[in-house]
């Protein structure tokens, strides 16, 4: 310290006792904000910004991301957990509260005089040790099984949602990601699934289309609002005026003259919408009944607007390229960029095209498409942090489906495997340990029981007794977990609560990294550029 000192006489420097202080303060100053948000049962937090806006969430990513957490230890172990969220999609709350009970478990022992180093060798024998216990303990799950899909979506969002706008929206992410997914085994785009919302109605009335939802509309009042049995044209083609991409002049000596100008000029944009208009009429025989609708990426101007009105055609301009990519996905055909390509087999098709207006937005829905391989989840909701809360919930849910179908297989919930693996590290992983390393291993098995106690705590129930309980039945064989209804032991499988693979995996693989780094930390030093006094 006094090296540092010598070095540099403005910087700050915190040590070993209170460094150590430091990092287990900030651990469990997280842990105790975020432990009420765990399980189906947990509370629910409200962010307020400076603005007034309200956010109403439980899930750990939005709150840690949303949060203004000054501590740098804090930040850290919340930086881990957002992590842990983008590669999995799951598992915030989790990583956060195993961080802060691997490091209360640590504070006890080191107050009993047990150096930080020894404590860290359990922790990486332990982990060691669970890892390979989940390879064992997770249960190949059938990716073909929709209902195996279902349970896995529904833990995740029971967690986010309250039950009954969860168990509805569980059938419509599961259906989601069955719609895109490859059949060839290829892996899973999620950014095939868009997720639009409206401030409309109800959050119970958010629902799946098995197509495609457009932002905006037609832009000429005689255009058909509704279209039944159509033909899509995708069409990367500029229907209007365009100046020349050189510097070019015209020149005219008359009023003749310019006449003729500005009619060769039009008569371009006119023989493109010609074309689509003789496309239309090959393909769409009178008395059949048939629909038209040209959705373009680029512009469409008044006049070829009003020629596509007259022949009924339904046109949409300016539409997003992702939605183009979409498009072809849900209704099949592809994208035109010239008026040569067209031909019947670029056509999409449609069952029914029509537009919804709220207030003064427009939405154009395509559905009743043949094999869909993009959809759109549509989410309603009487205000913006409902509408907020439910985006988030079904992100979450997308890629637990996403997850269970990558690893086909899933893990017991309910704590089972905190159970199960704090029981094979007391009875089985603590006898290969040798001296006070076995302190360590046992501290990791009381912090893997965090979980469960919480979700005991948070159901209502009292966590000693819901402990005691759960380690008997573990210690007797079988799966055992929680059920939060009771407070009893139950077995997870029979009620169908099941946890991501890949979730857990991560959790068990960052958590007692994290854990260590920051019980190995000896000073804290304050001493870098910005401490300059001005």
């Amino acid at each position: 310290m006094s090296s540092l000192k010598t070095l540099n006489p403005k910087a700050e420097v915190m040590g070993r006792q209170a460094a150590l202080f430091m990092n287990i303060n900030a651990a469990k100053g997280l842990y105790d904000v975020m432990k009420t948000n765990l399980g189906p049962k947990g509370t629910i937090k409200m962010l307020v910004g400076g603005a007034g806006d309200i956010k109403l969430t439980k899930d750990g990513n939005v709150l840690l991301r949303e949060m203004q957490i000054q501590n740098p230890t804090a930040v850290m172990i919340a930086r881990a957990a957002v992590a842990q969220d983008d590669v999995t999609g799951d598992g915030t709350t989790s990583m956060i509260i195993f961080i802060g009970e691997l490091m209360k478990q640590a504070e006890r022992y080191i107050g009993e005089g047990l150096h930080p180093r020894v404590i860290v060798e359990g922790y990486e024998l332990a982990k060691r040790a669970a890892l390979t216990f989940l390879d064992g303990f997770k249960e190949a799950v059938d990716v073909s099984d929709r209902e195996a899909l279902r349970c896995v979506a529904r833990s995740a969002l029971r967690t986010k949602l309250r039950e009954d706008l969860a168990d509805q929206l569980t059938d419509i992410v599961t259906d989601a990601v069955c719609i895109v997914r490859p059949a060839d085994g290829a892996p899973i785009d999620l950014h095939m699934v868009e997720i639009m919302h409206m401030r409309h109605r109800l959050d119970t009335d958010t629902r799946l289309v098995r197509g495609l939802v457009l932002d905006h509309g037609s832009r000429h009042p005689d255009m058909p609002r509704s279209v039944e049995r159509a033909f899509i044209l995708n069409a990367n083609i500029s229907l209007e005026y365009e100046k020349s991409e050189v510097n070019a002049g015209f020149f005219y000596s008359s009023a003749e003259q310019r006449e003729k100008l500005v009619a060769a000029e039009r008569a371009v944009t006119d023989a493109k919408v010609q074309r689509i208009i003789d496309l239309k009429n090959k393909v769409c025989p009178a008395g059949e009944g048939r629909g038209f609708v040209v959705i373009n990426q680029k512009g469409i101007d008044p006049l070829s607007l009003d020629l596509l009105a007259k022949e009924g055609i339904l046109a949409l301009r300016r539409s997003k390229r992702r939605n183009a990519e979409r498009l072809q996905l849900s209704c099949g055909g592809f994208v035109v960029n010239s008026v040569e390509e067209l031909e019947p087999e670029c056509l999409g098709q449609a069952g029914n095209v029509y537009e919804h207006v709220l207030g003064e937005e427009k939405y154009t829905f395509v559905e009743d498409v043949a094999k869909p391989t993009s959809c759109t989840i549509l989410i309603k909701g009487p205000n913006d942090h409902t509408i907020a809360q439910i985006k988030d919930a079904v992100r979450d849910g997308l890629r637990a489906v996403k997850n269970t179908i990558d690893d086909a297989a899933v893990v017991p919930g309910a704590g089972a495997y905190e159970i199960a693996a704090a029981n094979h590290l007391r009875s089985v992983t603590v006898k290969t340990a040798e001296g006070r390393v076995k302190l360590g291993v046992l501290a990791f098995a009381e912090a893997l029981l965090g979980v469960p106690k919480i979700l005991a705590e948070n159901s209502g129930f009292d966590p000693q007794d819901a402990i005691i309980e759960l380690t008997s039945e573990a210690e007797a064989g079988g799966v055992v977990g929680i059920d939060i209804a009771t407070g009893e032991a139950c077995d997870p499988r029979t009620f169908g609560i099941f946890d991501n693979h890949i979730v857990k995996r991560q959790i068990m693989q960052s958590a007692p990294i994290i854990a260590s780094q920051l019980l190995l930390v000896d000073e804290v030093l304050r001493a870098g550029m910005n401490m300059r006094q001005r």
